[in-house]
C-alpha cells in the first residue's frame, strides 16, 4: 500500500512565510529556509513553497529565496507563484525545485501545462487549484492568489488539467483555508474520484484528526497544512504518529 504524505506549506510574501484566513489577514510566521529545515527534521515528506505575491504583483518568483530554501532540504520541494512560461518552469527547477506549481498562468494559457510537461516531465508539473463554493456541490476556480473568479468549474478544470499533462493536483479550499475547522472533504473526494493523478488536500487543517479525515474520507493522496505547524500546535512527527495509530500508512 502506498504511504500517505504529510506536506507543510510555506506561503511566502516579501521573502517571509505568512499565513491568513481565507487568503486574507496575513501575519508573519518566520523565515522560509529555517522553517523548511525544521519541517525536514520533523519528518515531512515534502515541502510546498508558494510565492503568494508573485501573480498579483505580476512578477516572477523570488528565485534566490527558493534556492536558499532548497539548500536546506533532502526531500521534494514544490514551488509555485508567478510561473508564466516554460522558461519560468526551467528556472524554478534550476533553483532547486523538484516540482513546479502553476495556477493563474495555466488557467489563462492551458497549453503551458502541455508544453511544460513535455519539456520537464509530467511528474514535475503540479496544477494548483484554489476553489470556492458557489452553490451546493459546485466550486469555482480562482486565480491571482484567490482574488479573481474565473467562471471555471473546479472539478472539470482538474479533469482537463490532467488531460493536458498535469502530474499532480494541489487542491485548496478557499472557504476552509486558515479556519482550522477541517478540509472540504466533499470537494476533495469529488476531484480525487475524477482524476487519475495524485491529489494534495489543502485548506482547513486544525488538528491531526482533520488530516486523517482528508486522507480517508476525502481519499486524498497527501494532506497539506500550514497554521498548525507554523505556530507550534503540532509537529509533523506528532501528526504522523496519530495517523499511524489510526492505521493510515505513513513514512515515520
Amino acid at each position: 500500500m502506498l504511504t500517505k504524505r504529510i506536506i507543510p506549506c510555506l506561503d511566502v510574501l516579501d521573502g517571509r512565510v505568512v499565513k491568513g484566513v481565507k487568503f486574507k489577514g496575513l501575519r508573519d510566521a518566520g523565515d522560509p529556509a529555517e522553517l523548511a529545515s525544521w519541517y525536514y527534521e520533523q519528518g515531512a515528506d515534502e515541502i510546498v513553497f508558494l510565492d503568494v505575491g508573485a501573480s498579483p504583483e505580476e512578477r516572477e518568483t523570488m528565485y534566490d529565496v527558493v534556492k536558499r530554501t532548497a539548500e536546506q532540504l533532502f526531500i521534494p520541494l514544490t514551488v509555485g507563484g508567478g510561473v508564466r512560461s516554460i522558461e519560468n518552469v526551467g528556472e524554478m527547477l534550476k533553483s532547486g525545485a523538484d516540482k513546479v506549481g502553476i495556477n493563474t498562468a495555466a488557467v489563462e494559457n492551458p497549453k503551458l501545462i502541455t508544453r511544460s510537461s513535455e519539456r520537464s516531465g509530467r511528474q514535475c508539473i503540479v496544477i494548483a487549484i484554489d476553489a470556492k463554493s458557489v452553490r451546493n456541490g459546485e466550486w469555482e476556480v480562482y486565480t491571482y492568489g484567490g482574488r479573481e473568479p474565473t467562471g471555471l468549474d473546479a472539478v472539470k478544470w482538474a479533469e482537463r488539467a490532467e488531460s493536458l499533462g498535469a502530474g499532480e493536483i494541489l487542491l485548496t479550499s478557499m472557504d476552509a483555508d486558515g479556519t482550522t475547522k477541517g478540509y472540504d472533504l466533499e470537494l476533495t473526494r469529488k476531484i480525487v474520484r475524477t482524476v487519475n493523478i495524485p491529489v494534495i488536500a489543502s485548506g482547513g487543517a486544525g488538528n491531526p484528526q482533520h488530516m486523517y479525515e482528508a486522507l480517508t474520507d476525502g481519499e486524498a493522496d497527501a494532506a497539506l497544512a500550514a497554521s498548525i505547524f507554523h505556530y507550534g500546535e503540532y509537529t509533523v512527527e506528532e501528526v504522523k504518529q496519530y495517523l499511524r495509530d489510526h492505521e493510515v500508512p505513513v513514512r515515520l
